[in-house]
């Protein structure tokens, strides 16, 4: 059990059985009052987002979960299917539970993923990530005194902001965490 001060961001926690993230954490301590925490939690099976208040000696279950390494084979309209990488099992997470990182899925990609009570339930990719540039428009000459972006399509459908010297056949890293472009590979 996690006491009031164990209870920070990023810790996952269980509440009605199901597995929480926690997303914001804020500590209050009132005069004469106990220390409070005000907390926003996301579900990592639905996605719903949650606010909780902790006070004095409550505690909160600590979320049994597991990370294992998996990598991506293809997706569907549905779901993405993925491959154990030490049983080999083959597993399937659907779209929507995937989020905005399915955008940056490339077939044969090492992932982690998070499983609850033995069922996978969210997944982390690699926080950057080498993609070829498949579409550039030519880059617009003058209006140059700032940082000039364009959109530029990867080879996994996604798009993403880039600068204008980017062309065509490129190789880009990306930060899948805020989909930014970063550097030329």
């Amino acid at each position: 059990m996690l006491s009031l001060n164990e209870i920070k961001l990023g810790k996952l926690i269980q509440i009605a059985g199901e597995p929480y993230v926690v997303i914001r954490a804020d500590h209050h301590k009132m005069g004469r009052g106990g220390a409070v925490l005000k907390t926003k939690l996301r579900n990592l099976i639905n996605s719903n987002v949650l606010e909780k208040t902790f006070q004095g000696n409550d505690k909160a279950e600590e979320a049994e979960t597991e990370k294992r390494k998996a990598n991506f084979m293809y997706k569907d309209e549905a779901a993405a299917f993925f491959m154990d990488n030490e049983s080999y099992e083959q597993f399937d997470l659907p779209l929507s539970d995937i989020g905005e990182k399915q955008k940056f899925l490339k077939d044969g990609t090492d992932v982690d993923v998070l499983y609850f009570k033995d069922k996978p339930v969210a997944l982390d990719l690699p926080v950057k990530m080498k993609f070829k540039v498949i579409s550039a428009p030519p880059g617009v000459r003058g209006n140059s005194a700032g940082s000039v972006t364009k959109q530029v399509e990867l080879e996994t459908g996604a798009l993403i902001a880039a600068p204008l010297f980017i062309d065509e056949g490129e190789i880009i890293v990306v930060n899948t965490d805020t989909g930014e472009y970063v550097e030329r590979a």
